[in-house]
């Protein structure tokens, strides 16, 4: 039989609008919630759901919310399930284990009656938050794998350099948002500036999605499907540089962990830049040849 030429998105499985509306929403959640660290970092008692006493963990928190906005807003936009699925299982995950971190810390939370009602609202606005969205983000999740169609091939191979570097991330992510979560208080000195069991929970479900971010790119092999969490991965480390210019007097700057702490920056800065170089040499228009 002759070759033929067909087009590989010619029955692609679409992001169903449902998964599109959670994405935005989310991703507008995030950036409010970015506000109140990043902007507020040293109003937390205000302004936010928990008092954070070291602006510095404020601030970190807050870009790390603002950065997770762009892998949210901008899977949001994509067309096809397969360009947008890098954001999910990274949110599904740190939703999860931040409701629990929560609910295991819900006493240092802002539910006092004596406290301004903004910021119980705030704190319970959280509360729902947390509550619902890992709930309706799985439910979609399952929902949009059962959406007829077929994921395109990949376009292109993720370069070798930067499996390299995604799989030193998930190596060092993984285990250090395990030991944050799991030890608080024996992983706090390993950390460069310091923090509190509820603040080094709550980094270590950040570090544990990041570090899942990492093998889901790993597992996608394609810089074309990346570009969500490429342009987060930028953003993450700006906007932590910006923090450490602000409150940097709070690092213990003569000990490994903040080298360690800089070279992961550095790290996801090239990261993202170099996955945005790759997938820009995509083709406009996918074709495969079919025995």
């Amino acid at each position: 039989m002759p070759s033929t030429r067909t087009d590989v998105a010619a029955d692609p499985r679409p992001l169903t609008p449902s998964m599109r509306l959670l994405l935005v929403v989310a991703g507008v959640l995030v950036l409010l919630a970015g506000v109140q660290l990043f902007v507020f970092s040293a109003r937390t008692d205000r302004y936010f759901a928990w008092t954070i006493a070291e602006p510095l963990t404020a601030a970190t928190l807050g870009a790390a919310y603002w950065s997770s906005a762009t892998i949210e807003l901008i899977a949001a936009r994509s067309r096809l399930w397969v360009q947008a699925r890098i954001a999910v299982p990274t949110v599904l995950v740190f939703t999860t284990v931040t409701l629990v971190v929560t609910l295991v810390h819900l006493d240092a939370f802002h539910l006092d009656g004596a406290l301004p009602p903004a910021t119980r609202a705030v704190t319970w606005g959280w509360l729902a938050i947390y509550a619902l969205v890992p709930i309706a983000l799985g439910w979609l999740w399952v929902a949009q794998t059962r959406v007829p169609g077929s994921n395109p091939p990949r376009q292109l191979r993720l370069p070798g350099w930067l499996a390299v570097l995604a799989a030193a991330q998930a190596a060092v992510l993984l285990p250090l948002g395990a030991w944050l979560l799991l030890d608080p208080v024996g992983a706090a000195p390993g950390w460069p500036w310091p923090l509190t069991p509820l603040t080094a929970r709550a980094l270590g479900a950040w570090a544990l999605s990041l570090g899942v971010a990492a093998v889901h790119s790993l597992l996608e092999r394609d810089p074309t499907r990346l570009r969500p969490a490429a342009v987060a991965s930028i953003a993450l480390a700006v906007l932590q540089g910006v923090a450490l210019a602000r409150y940097g007097d709070a690092v213990r700057w003569g000990e490994p962990a903040a080298a360690g702490y800089l070279a992961f920056l550095a790290v996801a800065f090239v990261t993202g830049v170099g996955t945005l170089r790759a997938a820009a040499r995509a083709p406009r228009r996918a074709v495969l040849v079919t025995p």
